[in-house]
């Protein structure tokens, strides 16, 4: 699990509650990586330009994976009153400001508080926020209904919402990140889910036991034969049984974890590249540079500015 925990980082996160009456339809082209609507009162539409539509009622959570656009709406037959842009700017279909005019008060957006519909949404606007192999593991759209998942935080998420008080970013960012984390378990965990195969195997009492070892602590010195001496397994029979149940082998994998994670500093933190070698289990910033390259296509500085 160590590996879908380590996924969900959000700083600074856009989050409001929208608060409407029918009809109502907003058209969002933030081109964010991920963003998390969870139903509050009444229903609502998510249409995306590509795939089907879906239905959210009270206690439904959907995940909009990004960039691809979306229109959440009462109907989906109702034209948009709003378009949603790149860093939470809003304006009228044809371009023009809607300045501050559908503003609410505190992290509050819409027609009225006591709106028919309410929606708490939650936006993580960098990649970097995300770990890429768990984007990747993601449907463009994902919903979780009342009646397969519980949220304990939807009260809480109500209540610190509204507040305007020091640090209260630092609050609701890290309860959006246990919000995801619950949610995508649940969304795993379903009996007809297709999830990855590196998650699967964290449930094997072996591979999962050295993918834990490997994603907690990646700037080990890792190799086959010390990861199945923890694992309490030969070397031989660790090697095959991880390429089984993973699709590749333990060093294989040990390389693609350790330059995703360095990918993601790369885009979310200004370390240097020699730090991040050293964070991600590589003996210098030229090691890491090679092997980055070699995988990804662009050296590591060109990929930091990409993302910028």
């Amino acid at each position: 699990m160590a590996g879908l925990l380590e996924g969900p980082r959000a700083r600074g996160a856009f989050m409001i509650r929208a608060c409407f009456d029918p009809p109502w339809s907003v058209r969002v082209e933030d081109r964010a990586p991920l963003t998390v609507m969870l139903m509050v009162r009444g229903d609502a539409w998510i249409v995306p330009d590509t795939g089907e539509r879906v239905r959210l009622t009270a206690g439904d959570l959907a995940i909009a994976r990004g960039p691809a656009p979306y229109t959440c709406a009462d109907d989906p037959a109702t034209p948009p009153q709003a378009l949603i842009l790149p860093n939470g700017r809003c304006v009228h279909p044809d371009g023009r400001s809607l300045n501050g005019t559908m503003d609410l008060g505190v992290r509050a957006w819409g027609d009225r508080l006591d709106g028919s519909t309410t929606v708490l949404i939650g936006t993580y606007s960098m990649d970097g926020e995300i770990s890429r192999r768990l984007l990747d593991a993601l449907p463009p759209l994902l919903t979780l209904t009342a009646d397969v998942w519980r949220c304990p935080l939807t009260p809480l998420f109500m209540a610190e919402i509204a507040r305007d008080e020091p640090g209260q970013e630092v609050v609701l960012d890290r309860m959006l990140d246990l919000l995801v984390i619950a949610a995508l378990r649940a969304w795993f965990s379903r009996p007809e889910a297709e999830a990855p195969a590196w998650y699967r195997a964290l449930a094997d009492p072996v591979v999962g036991r050295a993918l834990c070892l490997v994603q907690d602590d990646p700037a080990h010195p890792w190799t086959v034969a010390s990861l199945a001496a923890k694992a309490g397994v030969s070397r031989a029979g660790l090697a095959r049984r991880f390429t089984a149940l993973v699709g590749e082998p333990p060093m294989t994998y040990l390389t693609g974890w350790r330059l995703a994670l360095a990918a993601d500093r790369l885009r979310a933190t200004d370390d240097t590249l020699d730090a991040i070698a050293r964070q991600v289990g590589y003996g210098s910033a030229f090691a890491l540079s090679s092997a980055f390259k070699r995988v990804y296509g662009l050296s590591p500085q060109e990929h930091r500015t990409r993302a910028a």
